[in-house]
């Protein structure tokens, strides 16, 4: 709707409503800054339920208390510990997919950021730092729990909410007093608060032409360069937003190391990692060997084409980042062959 027909509305319907004219002119104030930076009016609360179809009741009650509406457990990661996931309850949840969808997807996020947006791959983050003289990779340190919910409540702010609807939306996405690994809302939330730190070090690399990408919490530089100068840098910007570097996965790579970013070597060519390609390689030696036996034993009667599909969708990711690699063009047409005895 166009702020002018709604203007006219708001007014026809307030005027009928009994409302005055100071009364008018306040809200109409407050919702043409909301209206003209392209989101969603809400007035407060009360108006912020109705839109989404949940009771004032409900989200007050999570806004005041939301570690009990989340279900907490543990992933287990590649490296043995253990990444706890706080998954939001059903009607949370879809308050937080209403957040994402009607407000969040709306702000532009940096270009260097190239996790959990629309349309941009895994292979986008990779294909900058392809053939290059060093490779510095950092990682943050808990990323999302040490994203502050004051830096969310200053975005909502920043929209022209009032500091009641700002409060209950940062309430809403955060739980104690950050981002929870498991909402719908971080990842999107990550980027737009990291937004500036982007746009620092781009401008940083940029003058000394380094390149640079961001995946979550994982900050990629590749060229020709000192690390010790960006490392410096990255770790003053982070501590701004109170974030700090995780020392632990800080890897330094030349071109005669395997330069691994995000799971993907990049040194000439781009490619799925070694152990991927090992496992893969072993798995479709067995298959083409002796198919019957190998399926007999690594999956139950009646499992056969399950595990097919999924041996499948890992050759396919790595055609994914490379589409020309000979030797998974090869893998899928063993899959396919086996996947035809399966088929009804």
């Amino acid at each position: 709707m166009e702020w002018s027909e709604y203007k006219d509305k708001f007014t026809e319907k307030a005027k009928q409503s009994g409302y005055t004219e100071r009364y008018i002119e306040k809200n109409l104030a407050y919702a043409e800054i909301i209206a003209n930076k392209g989101y969603p009016i809400i007035y407060d609360v009360a108006h912020f339920s109705k839109l989404v179809g949940v009771s004032y009741e409900y989200i007050y009650k999570v806004s005041n208390a939301s570690k009990y509406f989340y279900r907490k457990f543990d992933v287990k990661k590649k490296n043995g510990k253990k990444r706890v996931i706080h998954e939001p309850l059903p009607l949370l949840k879809s308050l937080q997919m209403w957040i994402l969808r009607n407000i969040l997807e709306k702000k532009e996020v940096s270009i260097y950021a190239k996790a959990y947006k629309k349309r941009v791959s895994l292979k986008e983050n990779v294909r900058f730092h392809r053939g290059q003289k060093i490779v510095l990779k950092l990682d943050i340190l808990n990323f999302f729990s040490s994203i502050e919910s004051i830096y969310v409540y200053d975005f909502f702010r920043s929209i022209g909410y009032n500091k009641s609807v700002s409060r209950v939306l940062t309430n809403l996405c955060t739980l104690n007093r950050g981002l929870p690994q498991g909402a719908s809302t971080s990842p999107y939330l990550s980027n737009i608060v990291m937004y500036n730190l982007d746009r620092k070090i781009s401008n940083y690399c940029k003058k000394k032409k380094i390149r640079y990408t961001r995946y979550a919490d994982d900050m990629t530089f590749s060229g020709d360069f000192k690390p010790a100068g960006i490392i410096h840098f990255v770790k003053k910007e982070l501590s701004k937003l109170n974030l700090e570097l995780n020392y632990e996965k800080t890897k330094i790579l030349g071109q005669n190391d395997r330069q691994n970013v995000t799971g993907v070597v990049v040194n000439q060519k781009i490619q799925i990692d070694r152990i991927t390609r090992n496992n893969l390689r072993l798995e479709i030696y067995f298959l083409k060997k002796n198919q019957e036996n190998h399926l007999r034993n690594i999956c139950e009667a009646g499992q056969e084409s399950k595990y097919l599909m999924g041996l499948l969708g890992r050759v396919n990711y790595g055609l994914h980042i490379n589409e020309k690699d000979t030797v998974l063009l090869k893998y899928k047409e063993i899959i396919y062959e086996a996947l035809s005895h399966y088929r009804t």
